[in-house]
């Protein structure tokens, strides 16, 4: 029977004895561990900061647009042709089913000022359901009521940015600022939502009713006309019916027959964003796997390292089995140590790997997410990678005749 405690005590003794080689074989180790460590922690946090930015766009969403309009035969690209209207928007409401909200949008640039202040953003005519579909929410005073679209009512929810740069410390609630010349006022401040994956600040932009955008602020050669229709589903898996009863209600409305190309584009966000996270997460995969190979590097060291050591210590092996100690003794030694050199390197490997990575995340340089799952799928794989290449050097020594491993010198 093997007495695993003598084994393990002759066994870390040994790598007692060699501090220095022990410390160069698992060098490897700890640098193909903390490679890993670092590389699946950029991955997730890729995939993390890519699905927050996705959850700030809004889920099971479909985005229509107005088609393209040409000049000279050149297509000037998406919404500039304005084919849709706030009666299509209605219509759709009324018609397609599994729309949980709806909402018109048009939006443009504006310049805004406040006593003397001024700042130019984006200002976007739309609903109260907008803000819902779009995951805002109203941080202080209240959303658009239906009394503010049916009168065309001058009130303004403006971004967390847009009050900052207004009305710096002062309350922005009730306030009178002006859209260009048309004096508005503030009745809700947004819940400050950062910048999204594409960089963009999602704060820095307002919303009016989309009839006072029409008729006061916009002005247009198409009156009633909105830039874009946003729909949210009731959720994922009636998303391609919503979409198709969506294309079938708009083709009856303008009119467009079955061979004619249509004036509007019809984009699921929820395909784009499952597709996102689907990359996102084969190159986390890639980044592991890349690291990875730097294990197997620091493993074929392990291996290297053993065979000399098996090589210097060829008469203490015939020592111990002059006095006793049988082949699966000195096997389970060697394994054993091994074994403790890849472990140990796993575990400084993976302090290293933290440490690495909450600087790279206190930097700012990119999202980092150090896991349970990553420094468990690492230690766990240092440890096959010790007991993996540990075993042929383990198995020759188990195979040395003690009267010629006497005789070694």
């Amino acid at each position: 029977m093997i007495d695993l405690k003598t084994t393990l005590k002759i066994a870390v003794n040994s790598l007692r004895i060699n501090k220095m080689r022990s410390a160069l074989t698992s060098l490897g180790i700890i640098i193909g561990v903390g490679a890993v460590i670092v590389m699946l922690a950029v991955g997730t946090g890729a995939r993390e900061k890519i699905a927050k930015d996705m959850d700030s766009m809004g889920s099971n969403l479909l985005m229509i647009r107005s088609a393209s309009a040409k000049s000279g035969g050149v297509r000037m690209g998406m919404g500039t042709r304005p084919t849709l209207t706030l009666k299509d928007a209605e219509a759709i409401e009324k018609k397609v089913t599994g729309i949980l909200a709806i909402a018109p949008y048009s939006a443009e640039g504006k310049q805004l000022t406040y006593g003397n202040q001024n700042w130019s953003t984006s200002v976007g005519g739309t609903t109260a359901s907008y803000l819902f579909i779009r995951n805002y929410e109203i941080d202080e005073g209240r959303n658009f009521i239906p009394e503010d679209i049916k009168n065309n009512t001058k009130v303004v929810i403006i971004g967390n940015t847009v009050a900052t740069e207004l009305f710096g410390d002062v309350n922005p609630i009730n306030k009178t600022i002006r859209i260009g010349n048309v004096p508005f006022k503030v009745i809700g401040v947004l819940k400050t939502k950062g910048q999204s994956g594409m960089g963009q600040d999602q704060d820095d932009l307002v919303f009016i009713p989309i009839t006072t955008a029409q008729k006061k602020v916009f002005g247009t050669d198409f009156p009633g006309t909105v830039s874009m229709i946003t729909i949210k589903a009731q959720d994922a898996e009636i998303l391609p019916k919503t979409e198709k009863e969506t294309e079938e209600v708009l083709k009856q409305r303008h009119n467009i027959g079955k061979m004619q190309d249509n004036d509007f584009e019809i984009r699921n966000l929820a395909e784009m964003q499952e597709t996102i996270k689907s990359s996102a997460k084969t190159m986390s995969v890639l980044l592991g796997a890349i690291a990875s190979v730097s294990l197997l590097v620091g493993g074929i060291g392990i291996m290297n390292i053993m065979l000399v050591s098996v090589t210097e210590r060829t008469k203490e092996i015939g020592i111990r089995m002059a006095i006793g100690a049988k082949a699966q003794d000195i096997r389970i030694q060697f394994l054993i140590e091994s074994f403790l050199l890849s472990i140990i390197g796993g575990f400084i490997g993976v302090l290293a790997g933290c440490i690495i990575s909450g600087f790279i995340g206190l930097t700012g340089a990119m999202n980092v997410s150090v896991s349970a799952f990553s420094i468990i799928l690492s230690l766990g794989f240092s440890g096959l990678v010790g007991v993996g290449f540990g075993y042929y050097p383990a198995y020759k020594a188990s195979l040395l005749n003690p009267i010629d491993a006497l005789r070694y010198e």
